[in-house]
């Protein structure tokens, strides 16, 4: 059981199950293909989740216990159960979660499941950088408060409304025209934001894409160093087998002379 589930062929079949099943949840959002081909496609929906318990229920079987040490094992376990749980009644609202089984693809393919893996890596790298740029907007909302509050009340007016419009001006949406506004009676308004910008779009913002290529750097080390030793191991059983009828051959050489 253990190698059917793990065979190349029966991986690819679950990935097309996945796939299939992503575009008919897809057609279900539309009214019109719902009321043509509606029985339709809930019967595919309940044949692909059908599949997905028992690829479960076979991984099961053949790992036992293994099967709670594998974390995607885990994560496969839990969106496949939300979709089983009855969506009447009060889980009607679980219904709509459906479509979590979709991120099933990240599990099985194996070049997703180590972007994840690298972005999981460097979560306490990214927390150490969203500490920074927090503190960074909350120092530059209350200067925006003071500065502006009364040029602009309904951009500056409190620190929760300058906290906002900062976030607004970091993603660098129509920060020009809150920018112009202020500038008609503070001139020198712009160097405020310029700086501001400057800091928390190129500077911090970009330190979050250096974390994340470090972590996706120390993924693929360790699937590196992993690979070699994989090579290594399966050299040294190579060699050993040679050595072993080497000797072989010398005893039957040996034993030829003594003939």
């Amino acid at each position: 059981m253990a190698r059917v589930v793990e065979d190349r062929r029966f991986q690819n079949f679950i990935i097309t199950v996945i796939v299939f099943n992503a575009v008919t949840l897809g057609l279900e959002t539309s009214t019109r293909m719902v009321a043509e081909y509606g029985s339709l496609l809930h019967t595919v929906d309940y044949v692909a989740l059908g599949i997905f318990v028992l690829e479960l229920s076979a991984k099961l079987y053949a790992y036992r216990a293994k099967f709670f040490r594998d974390p995607w094992n885990v994560f496969d376990l839990l969106v496949v159960g939300i979709a089983v749980i009855p969506t009447t009644g009060p889980f009607a609202v679980l219904r709509a979660l459906r479509v979590l089984r979709v991120l099933r693809l990240i599990s099985v393919v194996p070049s997703m499941r180590k972007v994840v893996t690298g972005l999981l890596a460097s979560i306490p790298g990214m927390a150490s950088i969203a500490a920074l740029l927090a503190l960074i907007i909350f120092v530059a909302g209350v200067m925006a408060t003071k500065l502006f509050g009364a040029i602009s009340p309904e951009n500056f007016g409190d620190l929760g409304t300058s906290l906002f419009t900062l976030f607004q001006v970091m993603t660098g949406e129509a920060w020009p025209d809150i920018a112009k506004e202020i500038m008609k009676e503070a001139p020198m308004a712009w160097v405020f934001f310029v700086v501001y910008i400057l800091v928390s779009s190129f500077a911090v913002l970009n330190l979050f894409i250096a974390v994340v290529v470090s972590g996706m750097e120390d993924e693929l080390r360790q699937d590196i160093r992993e690979e070699e030793a994989k090579q290594a191991a399966t050299q040294a059983v190579a060699n050993k087998e040679i050595l072993d009828e080497i000797r072989a051959l010398r005893a039957e050489v040996s034993a030829l002379r003594q003939q």
